[in-house]
């Protein structure tokens, strides 16, 4: 049965990606909140999906530490779930993805309409230059940058050491760096087809105020924080460090 459900979620969600790229393309010449508010239903969409479909429920903890104003999310990276998720829970937003995504049929052309930050990762510092030059400029739009500091979907139970890039802009533009953690992962993991059913946990944390704060400081506050929510809120401990030879498979 679990696997019936995950297909008809399946197709459900590449239709929905179909109809929703084709209309992000068209609306390329409005304003970017009329698109992002657009993408914003897509993605409540997949998400109540998966709830009806799947069993897979979502608690958050937390809102009232969403700030005015716009913000860094530096957000745990386990499934695809959180890519929806974010969309539903915070304010307009942008993300840094590795630049491949975006030739993605459908999934990439649609996401191009949503102002992303896309980096070539083997290109070192002109992708950490990339990252702070364009977040800046998305910051002072209104437009929220999020950034997943592992770089990749982590499976549960494997720690990643954190890149630098998002710390970089956090560090070079002074906003407020908004932690988030969840458990996705236990429910839809990476490269699992079959969805299993639950409820997902959600961390938003107090920002982290950047001001005066190196890049490294930003990143220890912030991996600090994350380690002891995940070890609060998530049922499989940490055994291991991230190997992308094997975690990448």
């Amino acid at each position: 049965m679990m696997l019936l459900r995950s297909s008809l979620f399946s197709l459900s969600m590449i239709l929905s990606t179909v109809v929703t790229a084709l209309g992000l393309i068209l609306m390329a010449p409005l304003p970017f909140v009329w698109r992002s508010r657009f993408a914003r239903g897509y993605a409540v969409y997949n998400v109540n999906m998966l709830k009806w479909l799947c069993g897979i429920d979502y608690e958050v903890e937390g809102r009232e530490n969403i700030p005015d104003g716009s913000a860094i999310i530096f957000c745990k990276h386990q499934s695809t779930w959180e890519t929806y998720a974010l969309q539903v829970l915070l304010p307009p937003q942008c993300w840094v993805l590795k630049r491949e995504l975006m030739w993605v049929p459908f999934f990439g052309w649609g996401m191009a309409m949503l102002r992303p930050i896309s980096i070539d990762r083997s290109s070192g510092r002109k992708a950490v230059k990339q990252i702070i030059e364009q977040g800046i400029q998305r910051l002072k739009d209104g437009i929220w940058v999020v950034i997943f500091p592992e770089g990749t979907r982590v499976p549960p139970g494997v720690r990643k050491r954190w890149g630098v890039g998002g710390a970089l802009l956090a560090a070079k533009s002074g906003a407020p760096v908004v932690p988030v953690a969840h458990n996705a992962g236990e429910f839809w993991g990476r490269g699992s087809f079959v969805k299993r059913p639950g409820t997902i946990r959600v961390v938003i944390g107090e920002p982290i105020q950047t001001e005066g704060l190196s890049a490294s400081e930003i990143n220890e506050r912030g991996e600090a924080w994350m380690d002891e929510t995940m070890a609060r809120i998530s049922s499989v401990p940490v055994t291991e460090e991230y190997d992308p030879a094997k975690h990448r498979k």
